[in-house]
């Protein structure tokens, strides 16, 4: 679920472009089939967000190792890393947990609201300029809120529930980080990677002990997951974190927007294919493309 975070070189060979092109939709398109591994850990029994808190602990396997072995150069910037891991990491953890509590597209559509958050605060911290255009796709994704949160009846497709509110703050504090990320464009990705997981497995496991209330899993389940959960995040995940922080620094802005809406295409069209028992009504469905249209507005 990582989005755009730098400036695109003004001049890159095509070639690379292309390169940088086919990682970013490769990456976010993995990044829409983020539910799968998540709701299969809730059905071998490491339930909502204790889930969170073990799939994302594994890539920590991989990044803490490279760390060790990158530290010259990995913690030139401790203070921006940390303020961009913390801020991306709780995300990452809220939007997680969101997904295994509630609709997958509803949940999907709703963090795409990073751009409406955007947008927002790069006008009062970055002091960027809001022009008209910037303007419209702030009025669009809130009324395209609006839609999604409205028009349910049943428990499935509550209007208001307590993924809704993860799945929004998520969005909010996802855009804090990649404001980070533009304020301080040289952190070194490794530390902020790093520091993201982490904070993503304390914000599952806080979530599930004090919000949630989930019994910890037991030593068995944990064994038995384990497989599952480091295959997924650290050799599939984890790689594509990186592929998309890799490309959005070569490509321009508005490329990267459309190229990231793969994740969004595959994560509606897996959950519509394999979740028929999670329906969203036509409103809620017009809701949702005026999110992502606002999103594509927004970048």
């Amino acid at each position: 679920m990582p989005r755009k975070t730098g400036a695109a070189c003004p001049v890159v060979e095509p070639q690379l472009q292309r390169r940088a092109s086919l990682a970013l939709f490769i990456g976010a398109s993995i990044w829409g089939l983020y539910w799968l591994p998540l709701r299969e850990l809730a059905r071998m029994g490491i339930d909502g967000a204790w889930g969170v808190a073990l799939f994302n602990a594994c890539p920590l396997l991989v990044l803490v190792p490279l760390l060790i072995w990158k530290r010259r150069v990995a913690f030139v910037h401790p203070g921006p890393s940390l303020f961009i891991g913390i801020a991306s990491g709780a995300a990452l953890g809220l939007y997680s947990t969101s997904m295994v509590m509630a609709p997958v597209i509803r949940m999907t559509m709703e963090f795409y609201l990073t751009s409406v958050w955007s947008t927002i605060i790069g006008v009062i911290w970055l002091a960027e300029r809001l022009d008209l255009r910037r303007g419209l796709a702030v009025v669009a994704g809130l009324f395209g809120l609006f839609l999604l949160l409205s028009g349910a009846s049943d428990l499935a497709t509550s209007a208001l529930g307590l993924g809704d509110v993860f799945a929004v703050l998520s969005g909010m504090l996802w855009a804090v980080g990649a404001a980070g990320l533009k304020r301080w464009p040289d952190t070194h990705v490794l530390t902020t990677s790093a520091i993201q997981f982490l904070f993503a497995v304390l914000t599952g496991a806080a979530l599930a002990l004090s919000v949630l209330s989930i019994s910890a899993p037991n030593a068995a389940q944990i064994v038995a997951a384990l497989p599952l959960a480091f295959i997924c995040s650290s050799l599939l995940l984890l790689p594509s974190v990186l592929a998309i922080f890799w490309a959005c620094r070569i490509l321009f802005p508005g490329r990267a927007a459309i190229l990231m809406m793969s994740e969004a295409l595959v994560a509606t069209i897996s959950a519509f294919l394999l979740l028929p028992a999670e329906t969203m009504t036509a409103l809620q469905w017009s809701g949702g493309l005026i999110v992502l249209l606002a999103c594509i507005m927004g970048r």
